[in-house]
């Protein structure tokens, strides 16, 4: 915009000196009618080369969400029976424990997400599937008190990358269409806290957190082996006072009913 507002100035200007009439006047416009052809050039090229990145990054976003022959999509996901073989190409997202060559993982892709529990994995693969990571998983959809995940699997990685930013579902507290989400990165806005409470009653486990709503409760959980070795956050958590105003992240766990793991805590 500030490239297109110059050379119309500078053609303005060009105009301005031929109006006037004199030799010197001509020059100088023949010389401003250079620099306009030149500015001209120079943005076509500049925009001509945005343009091109522009289909370049969106062609890599096409190439990355395209499925393989074989693999399915999320809605597809989702209609499958419990109990079946699925197969998706997923994104991990976080780690949340590896014990004995097997790991659980929570990951998504760009139209939903899966975890994926004690997946066969060994330590060095472990290491190596980082955020973003993209994998093909074959495994057993079936589901663990509301918790859909993926049971019995294995890997191939491939090659692609994809983080996803957490998505608002304050609006669908308490409501039917939250389960939707389930498993994906989310956040919820200007939330209560109501309590904070150790499993086992004591520091060094889960933590367990009542947040409220518009004067509903509801559950919230650091999951320890996701990221409770993050002593400045356990701390954070584990020290936040009834009253308190925060904003939170977290994967979108269910158990019995919405149960947030927590990976974010804004203090408003």
């Amino acid at each position: 915009m500030k490239k297109t507002l110059a050379v119309v100035l500078t053609m303005g200007l060009a105009l301005s000196f031929v109006g006037c009439g004199s030799k010197a006047a001509t020059e100088t416009a023949e010389t401003a009618t250079e620099a306009v052809s030149e500015a001209v050039e120079t943005a076509t090229e500049a925009a001509s080369e945005a343009a091109a990145e522009a289909v370049s990054e969106a062609a890599e976003v096409v190439a990355d969400d395209a499925k393989s022959e074989g693999v399915m999509t999320y809605a597809e996901f989702a209609a499958a029976e419990l109990e079946t073989e699925v197969v998706v190409e997923t994104y991990v997202q976080a780690k949340q424990s590896w014990w004995e060559d097997k790991a659980t993982f929570y990951t998504q892709d760009q139209d939903g997400a899966y975890f994926i529990y004690e997946m066969a994995c060994s330590e060095d693969d472990y290491n190596k599937l980082t955020p973003g990571t993209k994998i093909k998983v074959t495994g057993v959809k079936s589901e663990w008190s509301g918790e859909v995940e993926i049971v019995d699997a294995t890997y191939e990685i491939e090659e692609g990358n994809f983080v996803a930013e957490a998505k608002d579902a304050t609006d669908l507290l308490g409501k039917d269409e939250l389960i939707d989400l389930q498993n994906q990165l989310v956040s919820f806005k200007d939330m209560t806290v109501e309590s904070v409470a150790f499993k086992n009653e004591q520091p060094g486990d889960d933590i367990y957190v009542t947040l409220s709503k518009d004067g509903n409760n509801y559950d919230f959980c650091l999951e320890y082996y996701l990221n409770g070795s993050d002593e400045e956050f356990y701390n954070l958590v584990s020290g936040l006072e009834a009253g308190t105003v925060v904003d939170v992240e977290g994967f979108l766990y269910w158990y019995e009913g919405a149960n947030p793991h927590i990976t974010k805590v804004t203090v408003k």
